[in-house]
């Protein structure tokens, strides 16, 4: 899988293809060689992962207006139940 192909999974569907990569190397029934290819994907599929959270929490933020009227935003934070 080149980086063409990757860019274009969405977060969930490279989470479930790590996700899979971790049991078959947890196994241990893989051979070396494969082993060492599936460890690279999965070292792809983590940083695109990370970059889709990223982006993603870039992308939620809280716009707020202070008593001057300045406009700015702020970390968007759920309130605890």
């Amino acid at each position: 899988m080149n980086t063409e192909e990757l860019k274009d999974l969405s977060f969930e569907d490279a989470l479930a293809q790590l996700e899979n990569i971790v049991r078959e190397l947890e196994s241990g029934r893989i051979k070396l060689d494969d082993a060492v290819s599936a460890y690279e994907k999965a070292v792809a599929l983590k940083q695109l992962c990370e970059n889709k959270l990223q982006n993603a929490r870039l992308k939620i933020e809280k716009i707020e207006v202070s008593p001057q009227g300045e406009v700015g935003t702020s970390e968007f934070s759920v309130p605890e139940a």
